[in-house]
């Protein structure tokens, strides 16, 4: 197995985001959403968060992907009005927040709240799904190993190897 698994790329300003991996695999994590209305979800999930329907089972699943290791389950919710209140986080590149925050404003006007920069060098951006799941986009910052950012980084404990 390589040493380096993660389909997420290196932070930097101009990074790419990966291709939507449409394979199959063991999912080693994933997220189920109950949801009122599959087709309302799916549709909020694909066209404002850039996911993609991989499979679905009409009235039961849909199968929904990003980036490879990003895995979404939405499914019928035994009651409406009850959904449980969730969070969730998925990775993205620092160019993707302003297509992202604009496609879910589209759908849903006031769903989106920043993006704000976090104290571990992150951009991050908050959506609240239809379902009232609230995702978290984080795009990683590049980090100069040698910078104050990276010395404040590294007082609250995290590693961050020096150049």
């Amino acid at each position: 197995m390589s040493e380096y698994v993660s389909p997420v790329p290196m932070p930097a300003l101009d990074a790419a985001a990966p291709e939507i991996y449409r394979g199959i695999y063991g999912m080693p994590m994933f997220v189920t959403v109950p949801t009122p209305d599959l087709e309302a979800s799916r549709d909020f999930w694909v066209r404002g968060l850039g996911f993609v329907d991989l499979f679905s089972v009409p009235g039961r699943l849909t199968h929904l992907r990003r980036w490879a290791f990003q895995d979404v389950l939405l499914v019928p919710a035994e009651e409406a009005g009850r959904l449980p209140a969730m969070s969730v986080g998925f990775s993205c590149v620092l160019g993707q927040l302003d297509q992202i925050a604009e496609r879910c404003e589209g759908l849903v006007a006031g769903c989106t709240g920043g993006p704000r920069e976090m104290p571990w060098n992150a951009i991050e951006l908050t959506v609240v799904t239809p379902e009232n799941v609230r995702v978290v986009m984080t795009a990683a910052q590049p980090l100069d190993p040698d910078s104050a950012q990276a010395d404040r980084i590294r007082a609250m404990g995290i590693e961050v190897p020096r150049g």
